[in-house]
């Protein structure tokens, strides 16, 4: 939901470390790698409780993630790297939750299932509608730069962070947190689920 205006406000600032970084040879996909690996530390601290070190290696991963972009913007940006960098986030947006799970099952379980469930909504939506959207070549004009079509909703990337942060700052309410979060999750699985449906029908092919 805030992924647009937190994008344009960041501008120059992504463009400038991005720059500095082309300039020692650095490329797109070794940013993408590097963000994941630490992010990966951050479930790893969650299950020894660590919270306040997780909330470092979470937010060490988003500002990779940022710089990944905009570094590839810069190289020229590749399919391979669209395809390693929404693989690569999926995949640590989901170790957050589980990582909690296992750092108090009796408690943290069913809310970390709920939110996981709630991310393959939001993600097979998403992923859905950018395949179709580039089958017919239809481009969006919300995020122009993106490898892919890139549909918004109301959790999306900032929004994501905001939970994780609020998680490892307040785990002690991680199952209220879970559970809310995964109730916006639904409303944008619904959404884009109504969105493809409805715009994939009036633009229909044959076969």
């Amino acid at each position: 939901m805030f992924d647009r205006y937190l994008l344009e406000k960041s501008k120059k600032v992504r463009e400038t470390v991005a720059g500095k970084f082309q300039r020692m040879g650095a490329k797109a996909d070794q940013i993408t790698w590097l963000g994941f690996m630490l992010g990966l530390c951050a479930p790893l601290l969650i299950v020894l409780h660590a919270y306040s070190w997780a909330l470092l290696f979470i937010v060490l991963n988003r500002l990779a993630d940022t710089l990944d972009g905009a570094l590839a913007r810069l190289n020229g940006p590749t399919d391979r790297g669209a395809f390693l960098d929404i693989t690569l986030d999926f995949l640590f947006y989901s170790s957050i939750p589980l990582g909690f799970a296992f750092a108090d099952p009796a408690n943290n379980a069913l809310p970390a299932s709920v939110l996981i469930y709630s991310f393959i909504g939001t993600g097979c939506s998403f992923l859905a509608f950018a395949v179709i959207a580039e089958k017919r070549g239809i481009a969006s004009s919300t995020y122009p730069n993106k490898g892919f079509y890139y549909l918004g909703g109301l959790t999306e990337s900032s929004e994501t962070l905001l939970l994780f942060v609020l998680m490892c700052l307040l785990p002690d309410r991680f199952s209220w947190l879970a559970y809310g979060f995964a109730a916006l999750c639904a409303i944008t699985t619904v959404t884009r689920i109504i969105a493809g449906f409805t715009l994939f029908s009036s633009r229909s092919k044959a076969g």
